[in-house]
């Protein structure tokens, strides 16, 4: 190597380069390099685009993008009688609001047999880790269920609701996606519970929400009758069918 090549320093200036794709990515953080190149043409920059796309990598703003997550292929499985409690549980989460605008949501668990609502749990965020302990505090009293049928959503796709899964012997039954009358009875008890609770009163925290919703579900499972049912309480049809399995 030569003397000369040793000691040359580089005598480009990419000072106001580096200042506009600062300024753009600020504003624009999602946008790549094709975008934020438009606009800094559209703004009068004579920079060509290898100039612009090197100090755009040695900032580091190539990242890699994120591909969407194909779902499998769900096959269509019809809604069926339930012959007994635990046989299936139909679960599905509500999105609402506090008067401040905060957000919350709830998470429903339902058993298709007896209608009786198992759960509702209720938080700001609700994770695939507090559902399965949610959960594992039904099976406690209740014992588990053979399946669930749940929607494509990321709590119940994720791997660690999948393994909780599989380690309890519970099958999962998807339903396709776009199609929530394949889920239809934990559709129907949504909208009851909208109508009755969410849309009747104004919330201004969610120990609120927790002490309606309580009361609620004590008049839904033991006092009111479902013409389902045949004007029985879901309480009273699940004792029934514990007493003729026992007698059985």
């Amino acid at each position: 190597m030569c003397r000369s090549q040793y000691y040359y320093t580089s005598k480009k200036d990419d000072s106001a380069v580096i200042e506009a794709l600062d300024e753009l990515s600020a504003k624009h953080p999602v946008y790549g390099f094709r975008k934020l190149y438009a606009y800094l043409r559209r703004a009068g920059k004579g920079w060509n685009h290898k100039k612009v796309y090197r100090v755009y990598k040695l900032l580091k703003m190539n990242k890699k993008r994120r591909g969407k997550r194909r779902l499998p292929l769900r096959q269509r499985i019809p809604l069926e009688k339930q012959e007994s409690i635990n046989q299936k549980w139909s679960m599905d989460f509500i999105s609402d609001s506090l008067a401040s605008g905060g957000k919350f949501r709830t998470f429903n668990v339902l058993d298709d047999c007896s209608r009786e609502v198992l759960t509702i749990e209720i938080g700001s965020s609700i994770s695939s880790r507090r559902v399965t302990r949610a959960l594992e505090q039904i099976i406690d009293w209740r014992g588990k269920p053979l399946s669930v049928r749940v929607d494509n959503g990321p709590e119940f796709t994720s791997h660690h609701f999948e393994l909780w899964c599989k380690d309890q012997g519970i099958s999962i039954q998807y339903t396709q996606p776009g199609k929530p009358t394949q889920n239809g009875y934990i559709e129907r008890f949504n909208r009851s519970y909208r109508k009755e609770i969410l849309d009747a009163y104004l919330f201004f925290s969610l120990a609120e929400v927790r002490e309606h919703t309580g009361e609620w579900m004590d008049e839904y499972n033991n006092r009111r009758p479902h013409e389902g049912l045949g004007d029985l309480t879901p309480a009273e049809l699940a004792k029934r069918l514990r007493d003729h399995r026992i007698t059985a």
